[in-house]
This record gives structure tokens, C-alpha cells and sequence, in this order.
């Protein structure tokens, strides 16, 4: 079964192959053909459809994209939407660096990572939101993962995102239960 992923993100289409491939045998995703859309929607959830949507049209395959991110209970639910560029340059050490310079002295470090994950076929759209509860640990710890993962302390571990085993991250995470819901919609699709 192929599938088109709305992403050029190699992090991202290894994570989505690791938790899609047990619930989804034979599956293969590929990258979106077409140009990377504009991101204009002003929620996860319109701006994965917004991808998905893209790589359907470039593709005519059923096609799959997420939108996620950080939000943080004292910035406001900052960097959310934003949060892949959160710095202006898209890099990930700089964007975790400065969510933590704004965290500086601040008490109440709650937050959420955030995933939209939207699924658009000839038949028509769905878009599943969950969510990841933790707070933001004092500075980076762990090579795992990619973006926010090694500041982002999931709710009862003392370990960040980025410490964690990938099966285990994919376990707990907002995309894999975004991903794991939406799999029971694909599989509909063979």
C-alpha cells in the first residue's frame, strides 16, 4: 500500500514508517512530488489539511500530512503553530534555545507537544488531533528525536523526549496516537 506523506522531513517519514508499519503491512510512504504548500491555516489542524491536500492533488494517492508543535502554558501557547521556525531560521538547536531564554525564572513549565494528522483520498478528508502532556525541563538532554525532543519532559518521566528509546517516544507521543487513530482509515483504503 502507498501512501504520500505531505513532508520532505526524513525525520519525520522515518517516525511516521515506524509507527504506521506494524498496524499497516506492506506499507510504503514517499515524499509529496509537488512544491511544499504554504502553511496559511492558523490551527495544526488546517494546516495539516493544507498539506495533505497538496499531496493529493500532486499525486491522486491517498495522502497523509501532520502539523505540530510546542505549546507552552506561560508563553502563551507559544511557539504552536510556529513552531518548526520558531527562531526565523528553521533550526532546531536555535529554536529550542530560545523557548528556553524565554524560560528563564519561570516557575510553571507546563506543556504540550501538539499533532494534527490529516488524511485526504478520493473519498474525502479526516483530520485526528492529540495531544502530549509534560513540562519544559532546565535545559537540553538527549540526542533522540528531532525538534523540541530534549527539552520536552513527558508527564510522569523524569527522562526528556529526546532520552527515550524511539519505540518508546512513539508509544507515548502526540503523533503516534495521532497516527495510530488515523491507521484504522487507511487500512479501510486497501
Amino acid at each position: 500500500m502507498e501512501i504520500v506523506v505531505g513532508t520532505r522531513n526524513a525525520h519525520k517519514i522515518q517516525e511516521l514508517t515506524r509507527i504506521l508499519e506494524p498496524l499497516i503491512p506492506q506499507l510504503t510512504l514517499v515524499p509529496a512530488p509537488g512544491p511544499s504548500p504554504v502553511e496559511d491555516g492558523e490551527t495544526f489542524s488546517e494546516n495539516a489539511l493544507i498539506k495533505a491536500r497538496a499531496a493529493f492533488a500532486d499525486s491522486s494517492l491517498p495522502s497523509i500530512a501532520d502539523d505540530s508543535g510546542l505549546v507552552v502554558d506561560a508563553l502563551g501557547g507559544a511557539p504552536g503553530i510556529h513552531s518548526a521556525r520558531y527562531s526565523g531560521t528553521g533550526i532546531d538547536e536555535e529554536n529550542t534555545a530560545l523557548v528556553l531564554s524565554h524560560m528563564v525564572g519561570v516557575v510553571n513549565r507546563r506543556a504540550q507537544f501538539v499533532c494534527a494528522a490529516a488524511l485526504v483520498h478520493s473519498g474525502g478528508e479526516l483530520v485526528v488531533e492529540r495531544s502530549w502532556e509534560g513540562s519544559l525541563a532546565e535545559e537540553p538532554s538527549g540526542l533522540g528525536g528531532f525538534g523540541y525532543d530534549p527539552i520536552f519532559v513527558p508527564e510522569g518521566h523524569s527522562r526528556t523526549a529526546g532520552e527515550l528509546r524511539d519505540q518508546d517516544k512513539d508509544a507515548l507521543s502526540h503523533r503516534g496516537q495521532a497516527f495510530r487513530a488515523l491507521a484504522e482509515h487507511l487500512l479501510a483504503l486497501r
